[in-house]
């Protein structure tokens, strides 16, 4: 077994499951691996694979797991984390195919079932890839030399970091000793993580709110107009003010600020930045504030597309005194030992909401054209429905 715990995942994964569970039982969800680097995979893979999904079944949330849970997460109800106990990976709901140096990866079921699947699959995918190719990393000791100059840098620009690298990491391996690491060093700055699990084991915060998918649905379910409002409503019924960061750019930035009305401006602690330019969004974000009489700096921007130094260090210059700011590292923390990263990810493609008669596509617009997911003439209907 590659993985260990049920928790090795990343938190939205379990908030998103806690709302699904809540307002959509019925809903069915498919997902498909898109392999954007276009990396090759060695002879084998599949069933190397197949074997590490198939061990997954085995995975089980323990009573310290649960306990760890309820007093972190006093907003997840007592009926999901008995839920959680019970549930168990079905790797039925996964189909794995190679051919060739390609590789095919689906998941098809249920979406409170399939939603958990996403981020450990990436994580096996890659590791796998690193020991199946024979590719040897730096070693541990400067695999945390590299983490405490880069926190170390951090902590003096007087910003706030957290890891969010669970999908694209080297190894477990790595990311443990790289959150260990951060909290050593990082005392003022590093925060918390998003993978649950090392969250527990290392004594900080787990942190994240929900994912494009969660918006993806609501495209399918209520049409693409209302699929921000009723995302964001949704997550209101269901939290309450808790998990308060919003993610604004599944139908692009300005669609979604359009429907960020005052309410919403007022009740969420703030927004997640994850495609486009940063500085430009975060003066869209500080005008639209100011515009629905909100003190920008009593909101906070998550930063957490690609972000290497440079890039936070502009950021935080550019935002100082103006809004409030945090920044969520991934690849560049968990993956930055020597090795060429994989550019993979795994996406929502198609939806079946309650009852519905049949599979509606879905789709992600991001700021950037070339991030765009899902059915073309879907996407061609969105841009003409959202007047993009």
């Amino acid at each position: 077994m590659i993985l260990s715990s049920i928790l090795d995942n990343d938190f939205y994964k379990f908030t998103m499951q806690h709302c699904v569970i809540k307002l959509f039982p019925k809903a069915r969800a498919r997902y498909k691996f898109i392999n954007r680097g276009k990396h090759a995979y060695p002879p084998g893979f599949a069933d190397a694979l197949r074997e590490a999904v198939n061990s997954m079944r085995q995975l089980q949330l323990s009573q310290e797991e649960k306990e760890f849970l309820a007093v972190t997460c006093p907003y997840l109800d007592p009926t999901y984390l008995d839920f959680l106990q019970g549930y168990r990976y079905d790797p039925a709901e996964i189909h794995i195919v190679q051919h060739g140096e390609n590789l095919e990866v689906h998941a098809d079921g249920y979406w409170y079932r399939t939603i958990l699947w996403e981020v450990p699959l990436m994580a096996l995918i890659c590791e796998l890839y690193y020991q199946l190719t024979g590719q040897q990393r730096v070693a541990d000791n400067v695999v945390a030399d590299i983490t405490r100059a880069k926190i170390e840098s951090y902590k003096e620009l007087g910003i706030t970091i957290a890891d969010f690298g669970t999908r694209r990491r080297h190894s477990l391996d790595v990311q443990r000793l790289v959150v260990q690491t951060l909290r050593e060093y990082g005392e003022g700055c590093f925060i918390g993580t998003s993978n649950v699990h090392l969250a527990m084991r290392s004594g900080v915060k787990p942190v994240g709110t929900h994912a494009h998918e969660w918006f993806m649905f609501h495209g399918a379910k209520y049409g693409f107009k209302m699929a921000n409002m009723l995302g964001l409503e949704h997550w209101v019924q269901v939290y309450r003010g808790d998990l308060g960061i919003a993610l604004s750019d599944t139908y692009t930035t300005p669609v979604f600020f359009e429907q960020f009305d005052k309410k919403f401006a007022k009740l969420f602690d703030g927004v997640r930045h994850d495609s486009g330019d940063p500085l430009l969004f975060a003066d869209h974000t500080i005008a639209h504030y100011q515009s629905k009489g909100v003190d920008p700096l009593s909101k906070t921007i998550i930063f957490s597309d690609g972000l290497n130094y440079e890039k936070v260090a502009a950021i935080a210059a550019h935002c100082r005194g103006r809004i409030g700011m945090s920044f969520g590292i991934g690849t560049n923390f968990t993956n930055d030992v020597g090795l060429t990263p994989l550019n993979i990810v795994i996406k929502m493609y198609e939806a079946r909401p309650e009852d519905a008669p049949r599979w509606t596509p879905v789709v992600k617009l991001s700021d950037e054209k070339g991030k765009y997911t899902g059915d073309e003439k879907m996407i061609v209907l969105a841009k003409e429905m959202l007047q993009i």
